[in-house]
């Protein structure tokens, strides 16, 4: 692999370009779903090419081929210094890096059992036995059930003597009930909605996730639902389980850091962020015991956001996001590391594969559990009244990443610390800061779970891309809580 880049690196020195990187990444893919004990839809791909970036009077240029012979590496490189000659003319700035220190290292996420041994036929039984526990639930309409794995292997060199060598690993499984009653559809998830649970792991997560135990219990939660009272509306105290707290950070926290966001250099897919830079470390971002990091090392976890090194060849980081409540930091790129006084990059420019040029990325953006031992039992019992939910089942958010709304699947009332009123279409509102200023408690390190979000799109072309999201259950006191959906 080294001798491909070079033929990349050598061009882009003799066309005196200041900067230039190879990126070669090999990709397997595997997809495999059912619905209602029948298989949906198997699909399993491989994808390997290489992407060139260059620096040439003071701007970037990019292409990137799949096909890796002598002539078309060069042709690629030469692609990539005409482009940045091109964007040179209508350059605002320079485009300035941050320094690193080239390293040369060999990474990969441990893996206890390579996906890609476990035959088809095993993991289809698996999904076939999860439908027909779920259809064996009278009143349930429809099962759906997904698994899917995929391995990356990627070689970075730079012109800077970068040699980096990683490999990383995901595993996502997951199953839905429906149940069906004149207009009323209900729907319960599992481990989570949208995919289920995803972690950098091999095949070992699918039995750590238990899938077919629970698959009864979330078929009849599914029919009992169709016959819950709708959420009350008002102003209540919310408990929110791990994983919705997981994607109320990917909204209201992870986006409105990314600073090309904040910068206005991607407003295009889902809009810029309300975090401008004179907030950086003055802003009260939430309550005292509000603290999210941006940590994409292993020690954090086997998140979608973790890895040995982005793909400028930064080493991966731990960087405080919201600290006892302040805002304390964005997720930045060497190219970006200069605007908020920073003297590194914080290591999270990320490219969905080898034909989509890096952007600032979310890692594993976790809010940090709670120091005292506290449970979620223990957290509703010390409710008066209040509303649980859990479960993601929708979500709204402005264009700066400040006015929301969320749905949930399920929802409970709680009153004098016990869950009394099953509740369908749960939802709630609120804006950014105000949200997070009103947590008051968060469980501890035993109720922590490191969520995989497989889809998280961003760029024109789209890109889409794992982020892990820490979180733990916690209370907000006095929420604006609706009910998303009218039903009948």
């Amino acid at each position: 692999m080294k001798n491909l880049a070079d033929w990349a690196l050598n061009l882009a020195d003799l066309r005196r370009a200041s900067y230039a990187d190879a990126r070669i990444v090999d990709v397997r893919s595997r997809s495999l779903s059912t619905k209602n004990g029948k298989m949906a839809g198997a699909s399993d791909s491989e994808s390997l090419g290489m992407a060139v970036r260059v620096i040439v009077n003071g701007a970037w240029g990019f292409a990137a081929t799949d096909h890796l012979s002598h002539a078309s590496v060069e042709a690629t490189a030469a692609r990539a210094i005409a482009i940045a000659q091109a964007s040179a003319q209508v350059k605002i700035d320079d485009v300035r890096l941050a320094p690193e220190k080239p390293v040369t290292a060999d990474w990969a996420m441990p893996c206890q059992i390579h996906p890609f041994t476990v035959p088809v036929e095993q993991c289809l039984d698996l999904l076939l036995q999860i439908d027909a526990e779920l259809l064996a639930v009278s009143g349930v309409t429809l099962a759906e059930s997904n698994m899917n794995f995929q391995r990356e292997e990627q070689w970075f060199y730079s012109s800077e003597g970068a040699a980096i060598h990683q490999t990383c690993y995901l595993t996502g499984a997951g199953y839905a009930a429906y149940a069906f009653a004149g207009n009323d559809v209900q729907k319960r998830s599992f481990p989570n909605s949208f995919g289920g649970q995803w972690q950098g792991k091999g095949y070992e997560l699918i039995g750590e996730l238990n899938l077919l135990q629970n698959a009864r219990r979330i078929g009849e939660e599914a029919v009992a639902l169709l016959k819950a009272d709708q959420c009350p509306e008002g102003a209540f105290d919310l408990v929110l389980d791990s994983s919705q707290l997981g994607l109320q950070i990917h909204e209201s926290v992870g986006h409105p850091i990314e600073l090309d966001r904040v910068l206005g250099m991607e407003a295009n897919y889902a809009g810029t962020s309300f975090l401008t830079i004179d907030k950086l470390r003055h802003l009260r971002y939430g309550s005292d015991l509000v603290n999210v990091v941006a940590d994409a090392r292993l020690d954090h976890g086997p998140g979608l956001g973790t890895f040995g090194f982005d793909d400028e060849g930064v080493p991966a980081q731990c960087t405080p996001v919201i600290t006892n409540g302040l805002f304390t930091g964005y997720l930045s790129s060497r190219e970006t590391a200069h605007t908020i006084g920073a003297s590194r990059s914080g290591g999270t420019m990320r490219a969905e594969s080898w034909n989509r040029l890096p952007m600032i990325r979310m890692t594993n953006i976790s809010i940090l559990p709670g120091d005292q031992p506290l449970t979620r039992d223990q957290l509703i019992a010390d409710t008066s009244h209040g509303i649980y939910m859990e479960t993601n089942k929708s979500w709204s958010i402005d264009d700066k990443r400040y006015n929301f709304q969320f749905g949930c699947e399920m929802g409970w009332e709680i009153r004098h610390g016990k869950l009394v009123r099953l509740l369908k279409n749960p939802s709630y509102s609120g804006i950014t800061t105000e949200f997070w200023n009103a947590m008051d408690a968060i469980c501890s390190r035993d109720q922590w779970t490191l969520w995989g979000t497989p889809n998280c799109g961003k760029g024109q072309p789209a890109q889409v891309i794992g982020t892990g999201h820490g979180a733990a259950p916690a209370r907000f006191r006095k929420i604006r809580i609706g009910s998303a959906y009218s039903g009948s």
